[in-house]
């Protein structure tokens, strides 16, 4: 089935509701402003497999919108999004996880989630506009309804969370503060018709006197999660986190004071419904915390790409590229190659290992497959642009005593352990880095 996306010629229906226009902003700035690095990083992320090759795709992920990933990017965008999604659930108690569908063909909704961006076939078009026998009006009016029962596509994550407060709310015995999580597709309208974006969303409701205490707390917690820094003062009514790009800022979360005015419009109705019971008659107020985790996943690796320059014997220049990606979100821990020896019994030991990591939830790059012999010079620099952590070689020294060697990518020492070791060696420094 082959489906477009269209722009509702229906009346805009905007909501009523206001806040103070953003006070403050916060940088980033970890990353160069060397376009040259820019496109080393593109390049860079092409060749070993984070996205898919095509200007178009580099365009989308350069865009922070959701492009075609390939296996080191689907992996390293799942890590992001578990550490986001710890992040927030696991700082506070009653948070709630949702998930909503990213379309409705219900004309009954809130047009403030759902935008202007409908699903409709090509075929279904074509058959409302070969019907000639209709006057221009009559055919306008065809369309229109043809639209209005087109599937909406939603623009973001928070009528999700507003829809579904009231039975929430319930849950927790209508006490405040508590919250409500998701995350998910959402589109917005872009030049090439429609942008498919990934975002991450936490609706924090709490009462009207706390709720700048709140803003100021979430502002921090997400500040200290984009980066480990001093914090400085946050403002009273929305916070834009950004990140410094080679080619300009660009906005990785947003978080807003938005007070009741929405909940009121998407439950009309009695407001004692949405009175807690702590004898407060006031509504319930919002703070929202929206991520991009497209734009988040492209500024931990902008952020991570360290170049080196180095001469090698014959006093040649040569440049080192790293990702530097934290140990959490390094889509792969270790790579297992193979040194001198019985090619074959090798293969076999390294089999072993990876089904014994894979086990143990260590991703692990199987580079004893390689068709044809490599230098281990070369393996390691394919590596360190990978962003692999550890390099362990498995030589015919493995099978007479066991041992083998372990490079480090951000020190690039190599030292011997057992093979039995290497299992709690990674697991180890993967916990002593969730720790930092």
């Amino acid at each position: 089935m082959f489906s477009h996306f269209v722009k509702s010629a229906l009346p805009r229906c905007e909501f009523t509701f206001t806040y103070t226009a953003w006070q403050h902003t916060r940088g980033w700035c970890g990353a160069s402003t060397n376009l040259d690095q820019a496109r080393t990083l593109l390049q860079l992320i092409v060749d070993r497999g984070f996205i898919s090759p095509g200007h178009a795709n580099v365009e989308l992920f350069k865009r922070g919108t959701t492009c075609s990933y390939g296996p080191l990017g689907s992996e390293l965008r799942e890590n992001v999004l578990h550490q986001w999604w710890r992040s927030m659930t696991g700082s506070r108690q009653q948070v709630f996880e949702i998930n909503t569908p990213s379309s409705s063909g219900s004309p009954d909704i809130v047009a403030g989630r759902w935008g202007h961006l409908r699903i409709v076939e090509p075929d279904d078009v074509r058959n409302v506009l070969n019907e000639t026998e209709l006057s221009r009006e009559q055919l306008v009016h065809s369309v229109r309804m043809f639209l209005q029962r087109s599937p909406l596509l939603r623009t973001n994550l928070i009528q999700g969370a507003l829809e579904q407060f009231v039975p929430l709310f319930e849950l927790v015995n209508r006490k405040l503060p508590f919250g409500i999580a998701e995350t998910g597709r959402c589109f917005q309208p872009s030049q090439d018709g429609s942008a498919e974006v990934t975002h991450g969303s936490l609706v924090w409701f709490c009462s009207p006197r706390t709720s700048s205490q709140w803003l100021d707390h979430w502002a921090r917690q997400r500040l200290k999660w984009w980066r480990k820094d001093e914090l400085e003062e946050v403002a009273s009514r929305g916070v834009k986190i950004y990140y410094k790009f080679p080619w300009g800022q660009e906005a990785l979360e947003v978080l807003s004071s938005r007070g009741d005015c929405e909940l009121l419009q998407m439950h009309k109705g009695v407001r004692s419904k949405f009175q807690s019971r702590d004898g407060q008659k006031s509504v319930a107020h919002i703070v929202s915390i929206t991520g991009n985790i497209d734009r988040g996943l492209l500024a931990f690796l902008s952020n991570s790409l360290q170049l080196h320059n180095r001469e090698d014997i014959k006093q040649k220049l040569h440049q080192r590229k790293v990702l530097k990606l934290h140990p959490l979100l390094a889509p792969v821990k270790v790579a297992l190659g193979i040194g001198r020896g019985a090619t074959m019994e090798l293969r076999q030991v390294c089999e072993g290992l990876w089904q014994e990591l894979k086990e143990a939830k260590i991703s692990a790059w199987p580079g004893y497959l390689e068709t044809s012999p490599v230098p281990m010079e070369q393996l390691n620099s394919k590596y360190d642009e990978m962003g692999v952590l550890f390099t362990a070689v498995i030589s015919e020294n493995t099978l007479e005593s066991g041992l083998l060697q372990v490079r480090s990518r951000d020190t690039t020492i190599k030292e011997t352990m057992h093979i039995s070791e290497l299992n709690n060696f990674l697991s180890r420094y993967i916990s002593a880095a969730d720790n930092m």
